[in-house]
């Protein structure tokens, strides 16, 4: 995905748009888009705030026939999250110490994220320069190692009743399988023909794993960023790659597990990771090689929105959740229960209340 990154003092840039049909780089001082193309429940919030010194706005625009695929960049570590307090003439809220604190931990979780993604994106220029599905599969053997990592801590939370949301299960379960089948067309293009990208993407997914797992325990915001900075980069990977190769990828044939995964029956799990679209809104057609990678890159947006959305707490909604709005009263809808962020603040809330453990 197209990663658009500021200087590293403490900047990054930000994609985003304010109109479908516009198809150039515009700047402009405003961070935050009034219409939040995430649904957001009623313990989310969608405000931001914005800092007294406007960050470059890069604003990245692809055209599929008639339908643009837009990426969204996160907010940059100058640019917070704010609260009812803040406004929209670029001045943050002046609230407490606290809220000073916050700032400046994200702008080093923000800091550390980019530096750990550039010094990656170097290492694999450096290998892959001129093998494109080799660097694939690597990318796609690390890409899908985040989601079964968050799961993994969830299940740790709801092991202790600290935190049980089914949506981030089944959106991060599905995100893990959209990503396993990217890796399984990957492997059938012959990308893992040699052990030593085999070996280089299967130990660097073992270390991204363990780290994933403390950095989502810690602050999962400051994971979500980071895989957010990673699918930015998958999808510039692809998209580059597609506009290089385009006219020879039309002549080639589709893999059979890209048309098995992407115009198969039950297509429930495919409209579970893309939190931005209502199910049924897109189905893929796939009539060669061209197009899988279409898919796929378009694939790595739907993921880098899903982590935008993923760094307001509690702000994730599954696609097929809507029912659940419209009947409060049905017992099979999930009722939000104790509410925490990161293993520190869990801890911290049960001592503080015995029953939490217990809810």
């Amino acid at each position: 995905m197209a990663i658009s990154i500021c200087t590293m003092g403490f900047g990054t840039s930000v994609s985003s748009y304010s109109n479908l049909k516009v198809k150039t780089f515009e700047n402009t001082s405003f961070l935050c888009n009034s219409k939040n193309p995430f649904r957001f429940n009623s313990y989310g919030s969608s405000r931001c705030v914005l800092s007294r010194k406007s960050c470059r706005i890069r604003a990245t625009l692809l055209q599929e026939n008639e339908e643009e695929v837009v990426v969204e960049k996160s907010f940059a570590p100058k640019n917070f999250p704010g609260n009812a307090g803040g406004g929209n003439n670029g001045e943050p809220p002046d609230d407490s110490s606290s809220n000073g604190l916050e700032k400046w931990v994200i702008k080093i979780e923000q800091s550390v994220n980019i530096l750990l993604t550039d010094s990656v994106i170097k290492i694999l220029d450096t290998l892959y320069r001129d093998r494109n599905y080799a660097r694939f599969f690597v990318l796609e053997t690390i890409a899908r190692v985040p989601y079964f990592a968050f799961i993994s801590v969830l299940h740790l939370y709801e092991s202790f009743g600290w935190w049980r949301r089914a949506d981030y299960l089944k959106v991060h379960f599905a995100e893990s399988w959209n990503e396993m089948h990217h890796l399984l067309i990957m492997e059938e293009l012959g990308g893992n023909a040699w052990w030593f990208d085999r070996f280089l993407a299967q130990h660097i997914a073992v270390f991204y794993y363990f780290m994933t797992v403390m950095m989502y325990a810690l602050s999962p915001r400051m994971a979500y960023h980071f895989s957010e900075c990673v699918e930015h980069h998958a999808y510039e990977t692809y998209d580059k790659f597609i506009k290089d190769q385009g006219e020879e990828l039309k002549k080639l044939p589709a893999p059979k597990i890209a048309v098995s995964y992407y115009t198969g029956g039950d297509l429930y799990l495919f409209d579970e990771f893309q939190t931005s679209r209502e199910p049924n809104t897109r189905r893929p057609k796939i009539d060669n090689l061209y197009d899988v990678f279409m898919n796929i890159r378009d694939d790595e947006a739907e993921h880098c929105k899903t982590m935008k959305a993923c760094q307001t707490h509690g702000s994730l909604r599954s696609p097929h959740g809507k029912l659940c709005d419209e009947s409060e009263d049905d017992p099979g809808c999930p009722v939000p229960q104790t509410d925490c962020v990161g293993i520190v603040d869990c801890i911290k809330k049960s001592v503080a209340d015995p029953q939490v453990s217990r809810r």
